[in-house]
């Protein structure tokens, strides 16, 4: 692998998936061989201390930008640059292609041979604007490869750009960490904690924001309860759909069987994870197509530790599920209706089976120790670098 330079928006400790996503890659190759610069988190003094420490940790060279959101401006573009020759860098990796892939001609002029760019699932929405396609389009004839999500993401970001570049796409999605993400991640000790050991769980696992679908699940919880009585939604995570969800648990009668943790710390995911039975998430697509879920790591993280999912149909989300086997993908509508209902009878149906839930459960696990270890995609980056 060249020595290469990562250039993002989205690094730890700002949370989300993509960060997740770009920090186990970055984690799993030559540490003396990458440099990062990234955006800065937050400008209090408690965001600036969480991300020197962050940085400190790492194994490999971070350099923060003054800003809190990068724009490929004339500045950004000439430190990414003095950063590409300061260190050496002869590859380049943009952690999301839009819009800081508008950056490569210039880095290709500053001596970078290789540039590859990732696109998630707004990039897909990117696609379905005329100004935001025509960019997206100079993004895949500046660099060398685009990496896509899934097929979903692949045929909506494909169709903006030049067959040539289209052709030069590859599959790169997020992986898992099986050994974190296992049967036995501790979920009895978070059911004890919560006082919920000898109760069905349903567990969601998620930014509190409308595409997830929280919603859906707390709507759909009077039909599960009318056939599973002691069934509890464990909603965790934080955002700002948190205060409507709480008062929509209130309003639908059901605040007894909804357990709101919120936010919890990155290492007790797994744990929160094997605390379910169920894990669903039936995220929807919203603002005509701009807000689409990419791919939904937590389905395959769920998978890992031994749980059957439910997903929504939005955008890339039912990549990550072997419908019938590893779980079952339902409409992700608007709220009200076949949505709810749909999904109120896959959780019921695996409640009151644990026979299919443990088959689910073990063939998810098997595909994701088949398909989605962080391992296997990690060398496939490297190749392209």
């Amino acid at each position: 692998m060249d020595k290469t330079l990562i250039v993002t928006n989205d690094f730890p400790p700002r949370p989300g998936g993509i960060q997740a996503f770009l920090h186990s890659m970055a984690l799993r190759l030559d540490p003396e061989r990458v440099v990062v610069y990234a955006s800065t988190w937050k400008r209090s003094r408690e965001g600036i201390e969480a991300t020197a420490r962050f940085d400190a940790e790492q194994p490999f060279t971070v350099v923060r930008d003054r800003a809190t959101m990068l724009l490929p401006s004339p500045r950004v573009t000439r430190r990414a640059v003095r950063l590409l020759r300061e260190h050496g860098c002869t590859s380049v990796w943009f952690g999301a292609a839009a819009p800081l892939g508008l950056m490569a001609p210039a880095l290709r002029r500053a001596g970078a041979e290789r540039l590859v760019a990732t696109t998630h699932g707004h990039e897909a929405g990117w696609a379905r604007l005329p100004a935001a396609r025509q960019l997206l389009r100079r993004i895949g004839e500046g660099t060398d490869t685009l990496t896509y999500l899934g097929e979903y993401t692949r045929s909506r970001i494909a169709g903006a750009l030049t067959g040539e570049a289209a052709a030069r796409m590859v599959h790169l999605p997020p992986g898992v960490d099986e050994k974190t993400f296992h049967p036995g991640s501790g979920g009895n000790a978070v059911r004890a904690r919560l006082g919920l050991a000898d109760r069905p769980v349903v567990v969601c696992v998620s930014r509190l924001v409308p595409r997830k679908g929280q919603d859906t699940l707390i709507r759909a919880m009077p039909a599960v309860l009318a056939e599973v009585p002691d069934a509890v939604l464990l909603v965790v995570g934080d955002g700002p759909y948190g205060p409507a969800l709480r008062r929509l648990a209130e309003e639908t009668g059901v605040a007894g069987s909804v357990r709101f943790t919120g936010a919890v710390p990155w290492e007790e995911l797994p744990a929160h994870h094997g605390a379910g039975d169920v894990f669903a998430m039936p995220c929807r697509t919203r603002r005509g197509g701009l807000d689409v879920e990419g791919l939904g790591i937590v389905y395959l993280e769920a998978s890992a530790t031994g749980l059957p999912v439910v997903a929504g149909d939005s955008g890339g989300a039912p990549d990550a599920v072997l419908e019938g086997e590893t779980g079952w993908v339902v409409r992700g509508g608007a709220p009200g209706g076949a949505a709810e209902r749909e999904t109120a009878e896959r959780i019921a149906a695996l409640l009151k089976d644990p026979g299919l839930r443990r088959r689910m459960g073990e063939r998810g696990r098997q595909w994701v120790e088949e398909r989605w270890r962080w391992d296997l995609l990690a060398e496939r980056l490297r190749a392209l670098l």
